[in-house]
């Protein structure tokens, strides 16, 4: 079971409190260090709980000056079976609506989303670069190239940051995730624009083919894929491989849109316009639900009752665009 170590950072004068707090629960906590006036009292907790202790903490001590939490990862820790045993059993026994979601804390998954969410320079060439991949991919007509185009295309973190902001109604996030998406889609169109134009550009293809058209299967896969990636970012694994399938579902047609538009092919070219829509919609629309699932939610209840509106609004959109 993954763990994390949570580092409190809190004046002296309120120490004692902190170590009160957090031992009447029963947990692994130890005070490291005090220098200048500051103490630092580490928790070592289950990945699962480690939000419901964040929260804790900040509601008794957020108003503290100079209080300040770090969370870390933690490769491993001895000995740790017990603990684990300790756990499950805990689980095993409580009530489902007491369960506590298998996910990592909203913080650390606030910071992980939004750290690859960030407009870049590597974040604008890794695109650029994607790009031109994938349009050589397409005009050859050569799968592995296509697959290659889409192990370095960052599209996985601006579109799992829209479904975070709707679920959260952070619009500090959204515009954030909404920025990099258009320029890297706006990169990823130009650059496929300019290859289309001055390459053969054969529709006729297989895999230009495929692209040109919406199938209840192409819908299957986006939706699988939005899942996946917010399941990916919740649970703390890598999303590299995660991110190659939403690569998959939304790459490749936005770059045959630019493909077959700079070779004059319209009307085919709108069919892989619509297919990348389509993709974008479905991967968006399952990430809220999964994010829901997961429970994320905002931390008090007024931001919660906010974000309640927020989500259902997004996902009416979402479904009523995606049937239209």
């Amino acid at each position: 079971m993954a763990e994390r170590l949570t580092k409190i950072i809190i004046p002296q004068s309120h120490a004692d409190d902190v170590m009160d707090f957090l031992k009447r629960d029963d947990m692994t906590v130890w005070q490291e260090e005090k220098d200048g006036g500051q103490s630092v009292i580490s928790v070592l907790s289950e990945l699962e709980e480690t939000e419901k202790i964040t929260d804790s903490l900040r509601q008794r001590f957020g108003h503290v000056d100079g209080f300040r939490m770090i969370v870390q990862a933690v490769e491993a820790s001895i000995p740790s079976a017990t603990e684990q045993q300790a756990l499950k059993e805990k689980i095993q026994t409580q009530p489902a609506s007491e369960v506590l979601p298998l996910r990592i804390s909203r913080e650390e998954l606030y910071t992980d989303i939004q750290d690859d969410t960030r407009l870049s320079r590597v974040f604008v060439i890794m695109t650029a670069l994607s790009t031109v991949v994938a349009a050589i991919g397409l005009v050859r007509n050569n799968v592995a190239v296509i697959i290659g185009a889409m192990v370095i295309a960052p599209l996985l973190g601006p579109n799992v940051a829209l479904a975070l902001a709707a679920t959260l109604a952070d619009m500090k996030l959204g515009r954030q995730a909404a920025r990099t998406f258009i320029v890297s889609t706006s990169v990823a169109l130009a650059i496929s624009l300019v290859i289309g134009f001055f390459l053969n550009v054969n529709p006729d293809l297989s895999e230009m083919a495929l692209r040109t058209q919406v199938g209840m299967a192409d819908i299957v896969l986006a939706l699988a894929a939005g899942c996946a990636g917010v399941l990916a970012y919740t649970t703390g694994a890598s999303g590299a491989v995660i991110g190659v399938m939403v690569a998959v579902a939304l790459l490749p047609p936005l770059v045959a849109f630019g493909l077959l538009l700079g070779a004059g092919y319209v009307s085919l070219a709108l069919g892989a316009l619509l297919l990348f829509l389509c993709n974008v919609i479905c991967v968006n629309l399952t990430g809220v639900l999964t994010f829901l699932l997961q429970g994320i939610q905002p931390r008090t209840w007024w931001e919660a009752d906010r974000a309640k509106r927020a989500t259902r609004i997004a996902i009416l959109s979402w479904l009523s665009i995606l049937v239209i």
